[in-house]
């Protein structure tokens, strides 16, 4: 059997690394939801995390694990958002410099978060422009460490104890459920789960327009799209990883799509019944669960709400369209 590039072990090294830098964030549930499915329903709010996202946590984690020379020569990232301000975050605590990638459509409240955390941002076309090819060029002339979003093992790990403190909060699940990007949180969900609740199902939900993860595990193969067209801004990923993709392959049971509909539904959802604010990206596994495209009934369910960070004239345009 092929060996993964984590294990366990590492999301629990993680969780001792990142601790002092990162909130324990709150389970809510609804009484309402729960009757209406006939199931016990627990959304993990990393939009309540510091920078608004799941994301500081692999950031950090990825960062306290360079060695004090790499860090010393600063950071580098590329991310449409979350994954900047996390890495901007993780670095200024950390006493690194950082340079960010982002693309120049990103949500201005995630560029304007990520230059208050302490970044230099460089912009790109997302649609004309390859960000790890600008990244690694920033790398070679300036010199610097690049953190990518999703495909390390560090980042992997520091994102799976979302799913450890899940657990730990409510105790066994039956489901968990994790939006999909380029799947580091998926896949640090899925080895979390496994070694806590092995006999849960982990399932990943993604964009309808950017199924390229359900492609892939159809295939058996990494499956490259082009960047897709969804609100879904930090799930507009084109493959998954090298490192993401055999953990999927080994722990999850299926990739569900949601349309732009469905996510603006389940955010509207969230304001006005858990009274919270979710950006389009963390409520893909809420969608997916209101869709009814799993089977929820007599189960215990945990669903990762993973970030908020939406413009507040967007989140306006988008729940009164």
């Amino acid at each position: 059997m092929q060996q993964l590039p984590i294990t366990y072990d590492d999301v629990l090294a993680a969780s001792y690394r990142i601790d002092e830098a990162v909130r324990r964030t709150p389970v809510l549930t609804s009484a309402e939801l729960n009757d209406a499915l006939d199931a016990r329903i627990h959304f993990k709010c990393e939009n309540l995390q510091r920078v608004g996202a799941f994301k500081l946590r692999g950031a950090y984690n990825a960062i306290a694990a360079l060695t004090p020379q790499e860090r010393a020569a600063g950071v580098i990232a590329y991310s449409s958002g979350n994954h900047a301000q996390a890495v901007a975050m993780a670095a200024t605590l950390q006493g690194a410099r950082s340079t960010i990638v982002m693309p120049h459509d990103a949500p201005p409240i995630k560029r304007a978060a990520t230059e208050r955390y302490g970044a230099r941002v460089v912009e790109y076309d997302r649609y004309r422009e390859d960000r790890i090819e600008i990244a690694r060029g920033i790398a070679e002339r300036e010199g610097g460490v690049t953190i990518p979003p999703y495909d390390h093992p560090d980042v992997i790990a520091g994102q799976g104890t979302v799913a450890k403190e899940l657990i730990e909060q409510v105790g066994t699940l039956d489901v968990v459920i994790a939006p999909l990007g380029g799947g580091g949180l998926l896949s640090g969900t899925a080895v979390a789960a496994a070694a806590l609740c092995p006999e849960a199902q982990v399932l990943g939900v993604e964009p309808e327009a950017g199924d390229d993860g359900r492609r892939s595990l159809a295939a058996g193969q990494i499956v490259r799209i082009d960047t897709p067209q969804t609100i879904a801004d930090g799930a507009q990923t084109q493959f998954l990883g090298q490192y993401t993709f055999p953990i999927l392959r080994r722990y999850v049971a299926e990739i569900l799509t949601v349309p732009d509909a469905s996510l603006v539904q389940a955010m509207r959802w969230f304001f006005e019944t858990l009274k919270v604010v979710v950006e389009p990206t963390g409520a893909l596994a809420a969608a997916a669960v209101r869709d009814g495209l799993v089977d929820v009934r007599g189960k215990r369910v945990g669903v990762i709400v993973s970030g908020g960070n939406v413009d507040l004239a967007r989140y306006g345009r988008l729940l009164s369209g």
